[in-house]
């Protein structure tokens, strides 16, 4: 026999945030023209922690000739325009643990010299075609460190993992460290 619902323990709500075309362009507006590879964003939040789901486009590679497959350097500008995207939306509703008391101004004056990659790896199983591809950014953690009680950072673990409509497949793991932190 179960437990009367009463008694049993909820799991929080999830909230999802369809994309919000202001808040994404403004986020892409340090890139230039043809880097702007991130088209859509659907936000995802539960539990003090927050993921996106993407869908990118890369429509000619601004620095090698066509390699026909997403690479490294592609990867990793995807990446840091779904975080940024996540980032700013989880700071307007509320949704990351360890951002509360942030506004909006503060991301938008910390997006480039104060968020920074610690460690970035990935692994790339299946090649991923660049001119259509979905990607997903998942907030493992958030903490705060002082470490010899230094200045105060944000410490964040983040997994990524980009797809095609065929079978490509590549993922990852990043380490964030969020800098000039009060």
């Amino acid at each position: 026999m179960s437990a009367p619902a009463a008694d049993r323990a909820e799991a929080p709500p999830e909230h999802v945030y369809p994309t919000d075309g202001e808040l994404l362009a403004r986020v892409l507006v340090p890139y230039k023209a043809h880097c702007k590879y991130l088209r859509s964003a659907r936000v995802t939040a539960e539990a003090g922690l927050a993921s996106a789901r993407c869908e990118f486009a890369v429509a000619d590679s601004w620095y090698i000739d066509d390699t026909g497959h997403l690479n490294a350097v592609e990867a990793n500008i995807a990446y840091n325009q779904m975080m940024y995207y996540l980032v700013a939306k989880s700071v307007r509703e509320g949704l990351l643990t360890g951002f509360e008391s942030w506004t909006p101004d503060d991301f938008w004056r910390h997006q480039l010299p104060d968020i920074l990659i610690a460690r970035f790896t990935g692994n790339f199983r299946r090649p991923v075609d660049p001119r259509s591809f979905h990607g997903e950014i998942r907030f493992r953690s958030v903490t705060r460190r002082s470490p010899g009680g230094g200045s105060p950072f944000l410490h964040a673990e983040t997994s990524y993992r980009y797809w095609d409509a065929g079978r490509g497949r590549c993922d990852g793991e990043v380490t964030l460290a969020f800098v000039g932190i009060s």
